[in-house]
């Protein structure tokens, strides 16, 4: 199977280290030189200066520092070659006169570009202008720009580009260079680096701690990745730096636009290293999208290509990632936030329909089942934000051939808890006598039987909505539109479909935690077993014992496979074969490999041919960050063929 999906693996790296002593330091980076290589790390990255220690303060002028600087650059630089991988070292270097704080870009026994640092700190703990040039030195302003002053340097291995405008080129990535204080600034460098074409950015840094930074320089690293949509790898040094005034505790981060994929452990007291594979086509697609990453034309970057050393293409496996097989799902410990954002989209968004439309009452039939639990919920929050009696409200069950008697007390009940008004129009004789009209035999239990009680359901609430001088509430959820799982002007259709932007699993996560968080015992216990309750629309008769026959997630799949697999195309577009691949990594202990692919490609059929009911789809809020509105995220021609 092809595994080129996009993932580099690159690796934050905090050597130990000593002060001024070159060889030691050197010991310790080609160490971890030598694991990051035995983990098929393709890009490593060392702290700011990390030959000689940043708190070598004075020392930086002297002669012997700087020459046992350049000696641990040329034996790193020899220890890379045959090695596939880059690394990228921090060290002092002098040229036409003045000392710059550079990062080295090295690979395969040479040194392929030079960085320095453009924005120098020089306040409370910090004196770099004492030592050091800024890296806006080497640049020059022309009527086109600013360019290079001093386009390379002569160095052991020869003539090497220099200056902060390198952006480095690879089989199937760019990336670019900043230096710990650049990314302090009001104008990163990475940011212009990112629109010029690199998708990763490495800092080279090395930062103290005080209470609080940690977090704010977390927040950072954070914000600028996903400000550029860039992978961010950021190293600090650790406590091998002087404690005469500072304490510097080895700070690793690796981002991916706006999510942290690894942090590493601080004030660790022997060399440490994260490893994590940054998803670059994931970053391009986001790039694609945002009409305002367009490219500075003004600026001038130069590209320096950076050959593999094995032939081919590299391909990584993204190992040290976890996929979460519920995407749409928060974080652990987020629970509160996430859920509280939802139930206000769509009673926010509910409400300003009610007062726009001037409606006496909205209305919703309740089977039982979790979508229309959800949607009452929020109806009745919606009644309570707007200061209206719930009495307003109008439950409408409405039973048939298939409803149980569990799905139709769970209904009842949970009207009763939330205090609702409560109607019950049985539908079976009505039903009856259109299929006899229509000729259809009553023991045929096909397409038509089950579809003519979904669109009687739909009649009967359109005809109370005019009745009651109100406006019917869809229960259909955005799993059910992304397989086309409803009947078309049926269930598919309503005044307000308040769920259209809210998939299966969310659904199901949001009743939970109503029920654990607003609501009393009594209708906790309601919503628990409508939680329990296997997902089922109830079209065909029930069992001899009054069970279900018909489970939903039989007919067409599991529903936590079928978000996972619409979170990846919708907010991507990956690939079949990158989304079962994904697939398997994140459900390795519940779904084989064949399953999985088995219901990806009942997702794609049901999701390419079903497009025309999405076409017509009533408004609706969108919740979750994608959404399948065709006035809004997703336009596709109904009649298009099957991206397989």
């Amino acid at each position: 199977m092809n595994n080129d999906f996009g993932f580099v693996r690159v690796a934050a790296a905090v050597p130990l280290m000593q002060v001024a002593d070159c060889k030691f330091n050197v010991h310790c980076i080609k160490e971890q030189i030598t694991e990051a290589v035995n983990e098929d790390v393709e890009v490593i990255c060392f702290p700011e200066l990390s030959t000689v220690g940043y708190t070598s303060a004075d020392l930086f002028f002297t002669r012997r520092l700087q020459q046992n600087s350049l000696q641990a650059l040329q034996e790193i630089c020899a220890f890379t070659r045959g090695k596939n991988i880059i690394v990228l070292v921090g060290a002092p270097l002098q040229v036409d006169n003045n000392l710059y704080n550079c990062a080295f870009v090295m690979t395969d026994g040479d040194v392929i570009g030079v960085v320095p640092k453009v924005n120098l700190p020089n306040t409370g703990e910090f004196y770099e202008k004492r030592w050091f040039t800024s890296g806006r030195a080497t640049m020059q302003q022309t009527d086109s720009g600013l360019v290079p002053r001093i386009p390379t340097i002569e160095i052991w291995s020869g003539d090497v580009p220099f200056g902060p405008d390198l952006l480095f080129t690879t089989h199937n990535y760019c990336f670019g260079i900043e230096i710990c204080e650049d990314l302090w600034s009001p104008l990163p460098p990475s940011t212009q680096l990112a629109i010029q074409g690199a998708e990763i950015i490495f800092n080279l840094s090395s930062s103290n701690c005080v209470t609080g930074k940690n977090a704010f320089r977390r927040q950072m690293i954070t914000q600028q990745s996903a400000r550029v949509h860039c992978g961010y790898v950021y190293t600090s040094s650790g406590v091998g730096e002087s404690s005469a005034d500072v304490v510097f505790s080895g700070s690793t981060y690796i981002a991916e636009n706006g999510d942290i994929l690894a942090e590493g452990d601080r004030f660790l007291r022997r060399s440490s290293m994260i490893i994590q594979e940054i998803d670059v086509e994931r970053l391009r697609i986001d790039r694609q999208r945002n009409t305002n990453f367009t490219k500075d034309q003004h600026g001038h970057y130069r590209k320096i290509n950076v050959a593999p050393i094995e032939d081919g293409a590299v391909t990584v496996e993204p190992i040290h990632r976890h996929f979460s097989p519920s995407p749409f799902l928060p974080a652990q410990g987020d629970e509160y936030a996430y859920c509280s954002d939802v139930i206000a989209i769509q009673s926010s968004g509910l409400a300003k329909r009610w007062e726009h439309t001037a409606v006496d009452s909205l209305i919703v039939g309740v089977s039982g089942g979790l979508d229309s639990t959800l949607a009452l919920l929020i109806a009745v929050q919606t009644a309570d934000l707007l200061g209206y009696d719930r009495s307003r409200v109008h439950g409408v069950t409405m039973p048939c051939f298939g409803t149980t008697e569990m799905t139709h007390n769970n209904a009842v009940r949970l009207m009763e808890g939330l205090g609702v008004t409560i109607h019950e129009i049985p539908i079976k004789d009505v039903v009856t006598r259109h299929l006899s009209d229509l000729g259809h035999d009553l023991e045929k239990h096909d397409t038509t039987y089950e579809n003519a009680q979904a669109r009687m359901r739909t009649l009967v609430l359109m005809d109370m909505a005019n009745e009651l001088n109100g406006l019917v509430v869809g229960t259909g959820d955005m799993s059910e539109l992304a397989l086309g799982w409803a009947t078309y002007s049926g269930d598919q259709m309503s005044m307000y479909g308040i769920n259209a932007g809210v998939p299966k699993t969310v659904i199901r996560y949001v009743v939970r935690y109503m029920a654990e968080n607003l609501y009393s015992s009594e209708l906790r216990e309601v919503l628990y077993s409508i939680i329990d309750t296997p997902i089922s629309p109830e079209l065909l008769p029930s069992d001899q014992d009054g069970n279900m026959t018909q489970l939903t997630e039989d007919k067409v799949g599991p529903y936590e496979l079928h978000d996972f697999f619409m979170y990846y195309f919708l907010r991507y577009g990956f690939t079949k074969e990158k989304i079962a691949y994904m697939a398997i990594m994140a459900f390795e202990d519940q779904y084989d490999e064949a399953t999985i692919r088995k219901w990806l490609d009942v997702f794609l059929r049901r999701f390419f041919t079903q497009q025309f009911k999405r076409s017509c789809m009533p408004d609706g809020p969108k919740v979750v960050g994608v959404s399948l509105s065709p006035k809004g995220d997703w336009r596709m021609p109904s009649d298009v063929g099957i991206l397989d």
